[in-house]
């Protein structure tokens, strides 16, 4: 049994309705059935009556009901003490410039809020530079796509992201399609980070399975680069869609076309030195930093990614 389920359940019998407690946990209304479903299921009893209504909670829903209320008070007063204490220290996280231009702000705003005394150091890298920081401990915790040169990490999955097929809008023809497949792109030239860093070897891996070789015209390791030579329509490139998060005007600059192929997307992983050599600064902005990535996803402000259980 998870707090979530706790404060899960403790909504949907204040308002009365899962469908009404769905929006306000801005969850999928399937989502939380399944959650509250499992609940009853660990319990081995019915907590709650559907009606035509909504949901009202039977006896053992309301004893269940009272409980859970007390166990999120208590842990919300545990979360205080802890915030409390003055947590202090220091802890370096890696972020890919992509990673960074989503998550960064909102990180450092977290951090600021719940941990104010742990100074922050923060790296925006490509993830193969990343990769080789955190196995100097030059890092504490990094988000990478690249788990192999992993030695002592601690590797949590925290999302996926879809990858689009990206273009300069300047000059496109009306119609261009939303969607397409990995295999309309032959002969297309493309604008792609080199074989040392996460997104190119998802890539590569990809274009192997459809048996198809890319017309690469240039590799870039710099994102703003990047993202400037395909505005200047010197060739396309295939990115996920932090890769225009921070360009405020990305519609009228750039055309995002999803590719449909299932595999095309990049896994991101929460990667950080092991528990034992974390110091509890370390191991705090690991959760805050967890905790940020869903947040942004399920609001909707991360376009194209997906929580691992979803």
């Amino acid at each position: 049994m998870e707090l979530r389920q706790l404060r899960y359940f403790v909504r949907v019998v204040e308002l009365g309705s899962i469908s009404r407690a769905a929006l306000d946990l801005q969850l999928v209304q399937s989502a939380l059935s399944q959650q509250i479903s499992r609940l009853e299921g660990e319990l081995s009893t019915r907590l709650l009556q559907r009606t035509s209504k909504g949901v009202t909670p039977t006896e053992a829903g309301l004893a269940f009901f009272r409980e859970a209320q007390l166990a999120l008070r208590h842990s919300e007063q545990a979360v205080r003490a802890a915030q409390q204490s003055r947590l202090s220290g220091s802890v370096s996280v890696g972020l890919a410039p992509t990673t960074a231009s989503v998550l960064g702000l909102a990180l450092m705003r977290a951090m600021r809020e719940r941990y104010p005394d742990v100074r922050l150091h923060m790296v925006e890298g490509l993830s193969g530079h990343l990769s080789a920081m955190l196995n100097a401990r030059q890092l504490d915790l990094a988000v990478l796509f690249d788990t192999n040169p992993a030695r002592r990490w601690s590797v949590m999955p925290l999302l996926e992201e879809k990858l689009f097929f990206i273009r300069a809008r300047a000059g496109l023809p009306a119609g261009a399609p939303a969607r397409l497949r990995m295999a309309r792109l032959k002969g297309v030239p493309l604008i792609l980070p080199t074989g040392a860093h996460g997104l190119r070897s998802t890539l590569d891996a990809l274009f192997a399975r459809i048996r198809l070789q890319p017309t690469v015209v240039a590799e870039i390791d710099s994102l703003p680069m990047l993202m400037e030579a395909v505005e200047a329509g010197l060739g396309c490139t295939l990115q996920p869609w932090a890769a225009v998060a921070r360009f405020p005007d990305a519609e009228q600059r750039f055309h995002l076309a999803e590719i449909g192929d299932a595999q095309a997307r990049r896994a991101n992983a929460l990667c950080s030195l092991s528990d034992d050599e974390l110091s509890p600064a370390g191991l705090a902005a690991r959760v805050v930093l967890a905790d940020c990535a869903r947040a942004l996803v399920r609001s909707g402000r991360w376009v194209g990614a997906a929580l691992p259980d979803a």
